[in-house]
């Protein structure tokens, strides 16, 4: 199945000039979704990871059934004001402006291994800011897993060497 094709791109949304790419209608496809965890799973499967962090909101689509194929356990990276106890938060730039990002202090032991999920890596800004985050707490990012890589907007170059970038399609 081409996986890439059951991505909807919606142009001009969410303002003119950006190509929004839409997962919806991947989401939708039953075979399709499974194919994606599945992927994801023998991508994964035996390299020790401890926990995977999920970034607000798509990367819980994807990051939750991965972590429970795993037998590992899910951290989620949100917004600010979302979670209810003592939190560590980073403030990071954007294209236009800045942005904030969250985590409980307590989400993840020192040096365990983590793996982070999102949907999509364009510019990487906001998955290196969670990554950066993860590491103030303690763990250790050593994968960063996405379902689609922009190649062209280079996000992967924001990753440290050691850090593993996966990237399931590319555009």
């Amino acid at each position: 199945m081409d996986l890439i094709k059951k991505i909807r791109n919606v142009p001009d949304f969410p303002k003119k000039g950006i190509l929004f790419r839409d997962i919806t209608t991947l989401l939708k496809d039953g075979e399709a979704f499974k194919q994606v965890v599945d992927l994801f799973y023998e991508k994964f499967k035996g390299r020790g990871i401890d926990y995977i962090a999920v970034i607000e909101s798509r990367g819980y689509l994807f990051g939750a059934p991965l972590a429970y194929k795993l037998g590992c356990g899910l951290v989620i990276v949100r917004k600010p004001g979302k979670l209810p106890a003592a939190v560590e938060r980073i403030e990071y730039n954007l294209e236009y402006g800045k942005n904030v990002l969250e985590i409980h202090k307590d989400a993840i032991e020192t040096g365990r291994k983590v793996l982070v999920v999102d949907d999509l890596l364009a510019t990487g800004g906001t998955a290196a800011a969670a990554c950066r985050l993860i590491e103030r707490i303690g763990g250790k990012v050593c994968f960063v897993a996405f379902l689609l890589e922009l190649t062209a907007l280079k996000g992967r170059a924001l990753f440290p060497s050691e850090t593993e970038v996966f990237s399931l399609l590319q555009d």
